[in-house]
């Protein structure tokens, strides 16, 4: 690459602020709740009063902001379990070595391989607390709203699989103009790359010295996901539930 496409980069992803912080050397929960200082982010949390420390659940939650809503859920969850908490990210945060031992890789980015499959089965199978962003990746404007695509349905059957609760939870922000001009941009290309994933890093930036509010649903027992509907249908229909009750 050309040496000023190189600083441009360098700018573009504020590798020096980043590095800031990265060189420190925090690990696991610590981790998401020294970044979250660095970057001055408050999060507020309400319905704690949900959620039974002796249960066993899989929290679901939308994804607005795709950086610092998931620092947000690691220090949450990690508030409230401490480092028995696990969260299937891409194999592109694997890279996060201070955080790699609470990920679980599913690979979203490439293929899922056999490995990596019952890898999310041991973890599901736990008594882990699992934490997840079903849609896969951060919110995009669809039809002119922001908002997830369609969640996944691994959460459910996995969840009625192993007989965890679903807690149903709601992210409050939204990224830039520019963030979700890039995207659609990306697709009207049919590019295949995620062009919008490159800002993510000053998106994440950009948020230094906000508030994130975070609502805890009340869990969902996991004999509510019977055969009345299909797993893709109930994924949808928590799906609802997150944003209808927050809109």
């Amino acid at each position: 690459m050309p040496r000023f496409m190189i600083r441009w980069a360098k700018k573009l992803i504020h590798q020096d602020y980043l590095n800031g912080f990265l060189c420190q050397d925090y690990q696991g929960v610590q981790f998401a709740d020294e970044c979250l200082k660095y970057l001055q982010i408050s999060v507020q949390v309400e319905g704690l009063e949900n959620i039974d420390l002796a249960g066993r659940y899989t929290f679901a939650c939308n994804h607005p902001l795709g950086g610092a809503d998931a620092l947000a859920l690691v220090k949450v969850m990690g508030g409230l379990f401490g480092e028995n908490c696990r969260f299937p990210v891409n194999d592109f945060l694997m890279n996060i070595k201070a955080m790699s031992g609470m990920f679980i890789p599913v690979n979203k980015v490439g293929g899922q391989s056999r490995e990596l499959a019952l890898g999310m089965e041991a973890a599901f199978a736990s008594e882990y607390q699992i934490g997840t962003f079903p849609a896969g990746k951060c919110s995009r404007k669809y039809n002119g709203v922001i908002q997830d695509r369609e969640w996944g349905k691994s959460f459910i059957t996995k969840s009625v699989q192993y007989k965890r609760e679903v807690v149903p939870c709601w992210f409050s922000g939204h990224n830039s103009k520019r963030f979700y001009r890039w995207d659609r941009i990306g697709r009207l290309l049919g590019l295949k790359f995620p062009l919008a994933m490159v800002l993510l890093p000053d998106e994440l930036y950009k948020a230094r010295g906000t508030t994130i509010k975070m609502v805890i649903g009340k869990p969902i027992p996991y004999q509510t996901f019977d055969n009345s509907k299909k797993p893709m249908e109930w994924a949808a229909e928590v799906r609802r539930m997150v944003y209808e009750e927050h809109n």
